[in-house]
């Protein structure tokens, strides 16, 4: 019995314009991001989806409400798939904290795997929930397909866990802003990734290496 998974990183926001840390700040998407999450909304609606989840912020919920148009289901938010917690950096440029937090922010762009800030999350607990949402949906909804809308900083520790990619895995993957992937998962064998970051939908979207 198979079941699929779709895993989408929300429309694009004004943090993702302006080249600030998202984090937990609750950005809505902006006119890009209405057009892209209808651009998504289109391409997905030749499948049939079971259930869709997400992240309770206000980027990918409304990304997941436009999936859900037209559809007899709801988005469910799950906290799992709630983004990473930069504690103090959310909202702020990414260049004021280059020059704030020079040794943190060296680590985050090249081994954010090994990063640890008072009041902020480590993406080995974002891993950890993530993975253990997931794993809770699959057994909910054997041989059906669900889609889950969340983050990049989500995404990421998430693929990484379910598939196996060691450590540093966080720059090897780069899912764009209303991007989808495909998980399939069976009991015999677990997950497989089987699609990676889609974007033909897309008209425009904003590469963030940072």
């Amino acid at each position: 019995m198979l079941t699929k998974i779709y895993l989408i990183r929300h429309g694009e926001c004004e943090g993702n314009r302006e080249g600030l840390f998202r984090g937990r700040y609750d950005f809505p998407l902006n006119e890009v991001g209405r057009k892209q999450a209808a651009s998504l909304a289109r391409v997905l609606r030749k499948v049939k989806l079971d259930a869709v989840y997400t992240s309770p912020l206000k980027r990918a919920f409304d990304t997941a409400v436009a999936i859900c148009e037209g559809r007899d289901i709801e988005p469910v938010i799950e906290e799992g798939f709630n983004n990473i917690d930069l504690g103090t950096w959310e909202g702020r440029p990414k260049s004021e904290i280059a020059n704030s937090f020079p040794r943190e922010f060296r680590l985050w762009r090249t081994e954010p795997e090994k990063l640890a800030m008072e009041g902020a999350e480590t993406l080995s607990v974002v891993q950890n929930r993530a993975v253990k949402t997931l794993a809770c949906l699959t057994e909910s909804h054997p041989g059906e397909v669900i889609a889950v809308v969340t983050h990049r900083a989500v995404l990421k520790p998430l693929i990484a866990g379910v598939v196996g990619i060691g450590e540093p895995y966080f720059w090897k993957l780069h899912p764009e802003t209303a991007s989808y992937s495909i998980l399939e998962y069976t009991q015999e064998r677990g997950y497989a990734l089987t699609l990676f970051n889609q974007t033909t939908h897309l008209k425009e979207f904003i590469r963030e290496d940072i």
